[in-house]
């Protein structure tokens, strides 16, 4: 290849980025004009709230389940030492991951 036919082909490739760009907009647009709410399900202000209240109730939910076990290990250890402890009993964080001594500070207000 010699650069004359590399800049052929970079030309091509950008009048059809280009092509793509005004179909796509062009079809939103029509979209749009018909009454269709845009955008992905997730970013649309409904769908964040729902989601941010489930995930706050089901955090709820798991600190009152953990409560039994913060209940015991609170007196005397610190927050690290209580994160420790749950990671060698094997009890999963709600994610299902490691205890942290943030984590526990958290379950810990949660669940007042």
């Amino acid at each position: 290849m010699n650069p004359f036919v590399l800049h052929i082909y970079a030309s091509l490739a950008e009048q059809e980025r280009k092509l793509i760009s005004e179909r796509t907009k062009a079809a939103l647009a029509v979209r749009k004009a018909s009454g269709v709410v845009l955008g992905n399900k997730t970013n649309l202000p409904d769908a964040q709230a729902k989601g941010r209240e489930a995930r706050e109730l089901a955090s709820v939910e798991f600190a009152k389940k953990m409560k039994g076990h913060l209940g015991n290990l609170r007196e005397g250890m610190s927050l690290n030492a209580i994160a420790a402890h749950l990671n060698q009993m094997g009890v999963p964080t709600i994610r299902g991951g490691k205890w942290t001594a943030k984590a526990v500070s958290r379950v810990q207000e949660w669940a007042a």
